[in-house]
């Protein structure tokens, strides 16, 4: 087969390797489609959980090729997508049931063989239906739509809640959604592209809460959204990954204020903050990192339409355009690319 593959960080190649075959308890996936998404740039830089040699990609959706011998509930020709998360079951996090701080957590695409392949294996239970109300591509959008399920269980938004959320890529603009689905009351959403904003715009969320954020001179924005509510809000997201913007967070909060790390900063990267200002005003910072059993909710709000990605696709990319396409969104000038095995 086909794939991707990382000899070390910022290395890779398409290569041949050979299909592998399941096990008993295991399913041969054909991938169809696997999104690129920022964990990919990082992997690509060789941090996150990346372990070399690599095959990436954990974001895939495709059809069973081979069942193992000992799998009933799968057959060939299932539509699926796949948990790319693999928990050991036994460490001291797993059986307080806290499965998200496994001591051996691993991921396909990212410390495993993943999706940037004609083939993909993965444990049957790991495996998930889509129906033919779901592209392919649509549905590459189930692990980033499962990861904002977390960030909403670990928000836990109030009914009426007002947010602010820094960022408008895919994955923040799939979490704003859910947000308002959970409840949340007025959202200020700011992001340096207008085309971004767009698309939240045309998904009902209102243009004057729609922030462009000035990178040249953030006094603009910052008075904007200060402006719209100020005396701050009761949430504060980073859906970023800069650290600048993480730092910044605080100036748009109130006593009592949830402050959000949602966007991937740099493994080395610090801010500033007041430890006495964290301890008068009672904030609450949260950390929201991957996910672990959320891929059936995740599927039940984009098959039933009530979270929409289809537009956030940006390029379709044949798989030797893979680093074409990590190009396009190094450079800004991609929303969500698509590769197609």
């Amino acid at each position: 087969m086909k794939a991707i593959e990382y000899s070390a960080p910022r290395t890779f190649a398409i290569v041949e390797r050979e299909t592998p075959q399941p096990g008993p308890h295991q399913v041969l996936i054909r991938v169809k489609a696997c999104g690129i998404c920022k964990t990919d740039l990082t992997i690509h830089d060789g941090s996150f959980l990346a372990q070399f040699p690599l095959i990436n990609g954990h974001e895939f959706a495709g059809v069973i090729e081979a069942v193992g011998s000992a799998v009933t509930e799968w057959k060939v020709g299932d539509r699926v997508t796949a948990d790319n998360t693999e928990l050991c079951g036994y460490c001291d996090a797993c059986r307080d049931d806290k499965p998200l701080y496994c001591e051996n957590f691993n991921s396909h695409g990212c410390n495993m063989p993943g999706g940037f392949a004609e083939y993909v294996l993965i444990n049957h239970d790991k495996v998930f239906a889509i129906s033919d109300r779901l592209s392919f591509e649509e549905a590459t959008f189930t692990e980033p739509t499962a990861c904002a399920v977390h960030g909403v269980d670990r928000i836990d938004p109030h009914f009426g809640d007002t947010v602010l959320m820094f960022g408008a890529g895919p994955t923040g603009i799939i979490l704003a959604q859910l947000l308002r689905l959970a409840g949340a009351g007025r959202m200020v959403i700011a992001d340096p592209h207008q085309d971004k904003l767009d698309i939240l715009a045309k998904l009902g969320f209102p243009e004057e809460d729609l922030i462009v954020i000035d990178k040249a001179d953030p006094a603009k924005h910052t008075a904007a959204i200060q402006a719209l509510m100020p005396k701050g809000f009761d949430i504060v997201i980073d859906a970023t990954g800069a650290p600048s913007i993480t730092q910044a967070t605080f100036q748009f909060v109130h006593k009592g204020s949830k402050i959000v790390v949602y966007g991937v900063c740099p493994a080395d990267a610090t801010i500033e903050v007041n430890p006495y200002q964290i301890f008068s005003e009672e904030y609450t910072i949260i950390g929201s990192f991957a996910q672990t059993h959320c891929f059936s909710r995740a599927l039940y709000y984009l098959e039933s339409g009530k979270v929409q990605v289809k537009d956030l696709i940006s390029h379709r990319l044949p798989l030797e355009e893979y680093g074409h396409g990590l190009d396009l969104i190094v450079q800004k000038k991609a929303k969500k690319v698509v590769i197609l095995p």
